[in-house]
C-alpha cells in the first residue's frame, strides 16, 4: 500500500472495466530527477516501489487474462548521465536510456540493444522513439505507417524518426 502501488491498481481495474489508454502516475512530479543522492535514493525510494507494484502488475493482468491485448511501457523522457554530479547524483542524458514494455502481443524477457560499458551511448542496435512508437501501435494494430497532414500540409508520421524518417517495429518483439 503506497502511491505507486495504488496508482498501478487503478490503472489495472481502468483497464478492466474498458479504458483504452491509462497512465498509473503514483510518484511526485520531480521524484525521479536524482540530480542529488542518486544512489540512495534509488536504492530506498524510488526502486523498491517500482519493482514490487510493476511485477504485481504484469502478473495481475495475466491472471485476469487481460495481458495479451495490454500493452505495459515503463519509459522516461531520457537517462541519466554516466558520470556522478557533485550533488552524488546524475543529470539528464539523452544519448542512452533503458525501457521497459511487455505484454499485448509483445514476446518478453529480451534485452535489444546495448550500452557501452558506461551507459553514455549506445554501442549496439539503436532503437529510436519512433521504433519504440511503431512496436506499440503495431501491438495494438494500429498502422504504424499512418501519416496526418498539418494545417499547413507537410505529413507528419505517426512513428515519426530520426531524420524525418518511420520507425520501424522491433522485429525480435513479435
Amino acid at each position: 500500500r503506497n502511491r505507486i502501488g495504488q496508482s498501478v491498481l487503478l490503472a489495472r481495474r481502468l483497464v478492466e472495466a474498458g479504458c483504452r489508454f491509462v497512465t498509473a502516475a503514483g510518484y511526485k512530479h520531480g521524484q525521479w530527477d536524482t540530480h542529488g543522492g542518486n544512489d540512495r535514493r534509488l536504492k530506498e525510494d524510488l526502486v523498491p516501489p517500482l519493482d514490487q507494484a510493476l511485477s504485481t502488475l504484469l502478473l495481475d493482468l495475466e491472471a485476469r487474462g487481460l495481458l495479451e491485448s495490454t500493452v505495459v511501457l515503463v519509459t522516461g523522457e531520457f537517462g541519466r548521465a554516466p558520470h556522478i554530479n557533485p550533488g552524488h547524483g546524475r543529470d539528464h542524458w539523452p544519448h542512452c536510456w533503458s525501457v521497459v514494455i511487455g505484454g499485448g502481443g509483445i514476446q518478453g524477457g529480451q534485452v535489444i540493444g546495448a550500452s557501452d560499458k558506461r551507459g553514455a551511448r549506445v554501442e549496439d542496435r539503436m532503437v529510436t522513439i519512433g521504433d519504440l512508437f511503431a512496436t506499440i501501435y503495431k501491438a495494438l494494430g494500429i498502422d504504424w505507417t499512418k501519416e496526418y497532414m498539418s494545417p499547413i500540409e507537410r505529413p507528419v508520421k505517426i512513428a515519426n524518426s530520426i531524420g524525418g524518417k518511420s520507425g520501424y517495429p522491433i522485429k525480435e518483439l513479435f
